[in-house]
């Protein structure tokens, strides 16, 4: 999963995208286009996952993260950029003397209307001079651009738009945007990035109630449509995400390919059982743990461990 972070200038993108990955990134005043973008992995906190390890006596926990990208315009040309990104987070200014976070967020949808619209355009382009071969393929997928061009024009997203668009667009304006307020009514991201560089336990002493930038992973896990399950045993306890719906098939998938490959069935059993019960062996003797194929459906808190044989 990969998100992507937006905002308009000074409005603490990459002050936000620090405090979420720790990464360290550069924070300047105005992003130049030529820019790289920033990269890095947002912890999922999960209360779940220690008291799974404890139990099993795990040597190490992995918890599960988001990959979340950090670009300095909305075009998104860049390779790995935001149009790649599965869901958005919009970081919108608070702290200013004349902040107005809802018309920020308004400027911002609108900056992604027209780079969509420059997107389509440069397709059109494309797509027509390939058009006058004959190929009835690219004559369908002019019409259709000539019609989302259209529909830009007027200010409105591709998200109201009926109907399947071009896979190859990959357009800003369909995906899922999380708003997030850098000030008062929101989260401090400054804050936040200075408490990330510290160790968690200091970290806790300066905080009142709970961790503003735990809640904002959280809030795109949700968006994202995500679930936690959890695999343990004496090397490693780690949580894993899927999407709501996804199967023990694609589990074993995330886990490493071989393993699917070869997937005989899956030992499931949810996480506050095992940990009622005390061990694997307790829970099954109670009829806790469940045998399950490869269309079984995943729950969160589900503790997986895939027999397999390549």
């Amino acid at each position: 999963m990969q998100v992507g972070i937006v905002g308009l200038p000074n409005a603490g993108k990459t002050t936000l995208f620090n405090a979420l990955t720790r990464a360290g990134a550069e924070v300047t005043a105005y992003a130049s286009v030529a820019e790289k973008a920033n990269v890095g992995m947002a912890i999922i906190p999960d209360e779940r996952l220690a008291p799974l390890a404890a139990l099993i006596g795990s040597k190490k926990t992995t918890p599960a993260a988001i990959r979340v990208v950090d670009v300095p315009t909305t075009s998104a040309d860049l390779p790995g950029g935001l149009r790649q990104a599965d869901l958005l987070l919009a970081v919108l200014d608070g702290f200013s003397e004349d902040a107005d976070p809802a018309r920020d967020l308004e400027t911002l949808k609108l900056e992604m209307v027209v780079a969509d619209r420059d997107h389509v355009q440069r397709r059109l382009e494309k797509v027509r001079k390939e058009a006058k071969s004959g190929d009835p393929g690219r004559r369908r997928e002019e019409t259709l651009l000539d019609e989302l061009l259209t529909h830009l024009d007027s200010g409105r997203p591709l998200s109201e738009v009926d109907g399947s668009l071009p896979p190859e667009l990959e357009p800003l304006t369909t995906k899922a945007l999380v708003p997030v307020e850098n000030g008062p009514g929101g989260i401090d991201c400054k804050l936040e990035m200075e408490l990330a560089e510290l160790p968690p336990e200091e970290a806790a002493e300066f905080r009142v109630g709970p961790s503003a930038l735990d809640e904002v992973v959280r809030a795109l896990k949700e968006a994202l449509g995500l679930i936690s399950f959890f695999t343990v045993g004496d090397t490693e306890a780690r949580a894993w995400t899927l999407r709501h719906g996804q199967t023990a098939l694609d589990a074993a998938e995330s886990i490493h390919s071989d393993i699917a490959r070869g997937f005989i069935r899956a030992e499931v059993i949810r996480w506050d059982d095992l940990l009622e019960a005390g061990s694997h062996a307790e829970a099954a003797r109670r009829g806790l743990q469940r045998l399950e194929g490869k269309s079984y459906v995943v729950e969160d808190g589900d503790v997986v461990n895939v027999r397999f044989n390549v």
